[in-house]
């Protein structure tokens, strides 16, 4: 499994300082596949022209493979416990503040609310938390989900196959698994202690589940936390490896970019929206198949611009504070990580199909099947 990880490694060594010519990028694009050497050239382009022919690349293979089909979710955060001590983040055990865990009854209530705001597509989660948040309590929280929402998708703490197995018999079909970065020693440093220190077991976590049944997977670093070129390319390897051994799985790829999340961590590096773009675009540009996520962190002009190119799934009307959807939270105390795009769900919507987009709810494939 860490083999992809290695060759990342030595790929970016080898290209870290080069810069292909205009010519040479038109010539990669020109290719019906790209090599994994290509895949390292064009993370150091840097001309607008240049990542704007990228980008023109990028929209006719999404549409290739995706149709004309958006698909949207909704986060639902059930508890706030966590035992890890990561410095970025909104949960951290070192944070002070009030902790909740929702009741099933308050689940139901949430997912109630949710689905009359017009979400169909949920995403549970939780901090990592095995005592407060037990496999139990997710697998109750996820049934119930099953019985509102036609797709149900996990964003936990990293579990066992037999666990993964257990979720998979009731109906749920995806994982977010995000690795936050891919460089060990800084993930070292970023996890003092708590179990999320076990960087393999987190690794391995996406391909536990999809060979315990799952369906979908959705993998990624968290931009800033590590030097972004080097996550970006792990990632990307890491979503080819798993489609690879997968086939037949649905893969998908993020880029989330670092987010305030009320601690006084400073990111070690800044990702701008031009690298941010480019980002993407290259993972559609190598991995035409591969799904591309979007989330609430990136400001509305920026979400709207990306689904005209490479985008594939995107969420909308988050709250990412426990119960935030049936009760009003503080979203900037109480949250994860700050949300930049605030829209309801049918603003979103509204805007997808303005763009002659078509939004989605349900896994993609369905939507495109019925175009």
């Amino acid at each position: 499994m860490v083999s992809f990880l290695k060759e990342a490694e030595e790929l970016f060594e080898e290209y870290k300082d080069y810069i292909p010519t205009h010519r040479e990028i038109c010539e990669i694009l020109d290719k019906e596949f790209l090599t994994k050497e290509d895949l390292a050239k064009l993370l150091n382009v840097s001309s607008k022209e240049d990542i704007m022919l990228m980008a023109k690349k990028a929209q006719k293979l999404t549409r290739e493979n995706f149709g004309r089909v958006i698909l949207l979710y909704a986060p639902l955060y059930i508890a706030n416990y966590c035992q890890n001590s990561c410095v970025y983040c909104g949960f951290s055990c070192r944070k002070k503040y009030k902790r909740e865990k929702l009741s099933f009854e308050e689940i139901e209530n949430e997912l109630r609310k949710m689905k009359e705001e017009g979400i169909d597509s949920v995403i549970i989660l939780t901090g990592e938390d095995r005592i407060n948040s037990s496999v139990e309590y997710i697998e109750k929280a996820c049934r119930i989900a099953t019985d509102f929402m036609s797709e149900v998708s996990i964003e936990v703490y990293p579990l066992y196959e037999e666990e993964y197995k257990r979720l998979s018999s009731i109906g749920v079909v995806g994982i977010t698994m995000y690795q936050e970065t891919y460089q060990r020693e800084d993930y070292d440093k970023l996890h003092p202690f708590g179990p999320k220190k076990d960087f393999e077991f987190r690794l391995n976590a996406p391909e536990r589940a999809l060979k315990a049944g799952f369906h979908e997977v959705c993998v990624g670093p968290l931009l800033g936390l590590s030097h972004p070129k080097k996550d970006v390319l792990c990632a990307i390897l890491h979503a080819e490896y798993l489609l690879d051994k997968f086939p037949k799985a649905e893969i998908s790829i993020s880029f989330p970019r670092f987010r305030s999340a009320g601690t006084d961590f400073i990111p070690s590096y800044t990702v701008s929206d031009k690298e941010f773009i480019k980002f993407l675009i290259i993972a559609r540009l190598y991995l035409p198949r591969v799904g591309i996520v979007v989330s609430t962190r990136e400001r509305p002009s920026l979400r709207d611009a990306l689904i005209d190119v490479c985008i594939t799934k995107m969420s909308a009307g988050s709250k990412t504070t426990v119960g935030g959807y049936a009760e009003e939270k503080d979203e900037d105390a109480e949250a994860q990580f700050e949300v930049e795009d605030r829209r309801s769900v049918s603003e979103v919507v509204d805007v997808i199909i303005k763009k002659g987009l078509r939004p989605e709810f349900t896994n993609w494939v369905k939507g495109v099947k019925s175009i």
